[in-house]
């Protein structure tokens, strides 16, 4: 799962969750893949991408150093900054670990890449 993906995941879905996100996510296992880096791209992604979880995302994965807590106006011209945005969102591979309901505390796994966000019937 890359941390692209995780900015989006919400556990909105289930029975009494108000907000469900951002899902506390527990790393056990990642790996780096590397791919092309396209700024424009990620300047047109980061608008519209929840920018503290992008940040809480960094920390989890030793990747904060130099990535501003908050996103400044200028951030398009900054291209050090683009890079390790396009890092932490598009490189890095969540392979193993799992995803926390922040609301109800049920756990989500994700075993191979995949988050499994499969709910039971009396959850929904």
């Amino acid at each position: 799962m890359k941390l692209i993906t995780y900015n989006f995941l919400t556990s909105k879905c289930i029975r009494g969750v108000k907000v469900g996100y951002p899902l506390k996510l527990k790393i056990v296992q990642k790996e780096v893949v590397q791919t092309d880096f396209n700024p424009e791209f990620i300047t047109r992604l980061l608008p519209r991408l929840d920018y503290p979880t992008v940040h809480m995302a960094a920390e989890l994965v030793d990747c904060a150093e130099g990535v501003p807590k908050e996103l400044g106006e200028n951030y398009a011209a900054d291209q050090d900054l683009l890079q390790k945005l396009h890092h932490i969102l598009l490189e890095i591979d969540i392979i193993e670990g799992q995803l926390e309901c922040p609301e109800t505390g049920r756990i989500f796994p994700i075993t191979q890449g995949i988050p499994n966000m499969l709910l039971n019937e009396d959850e929904v």
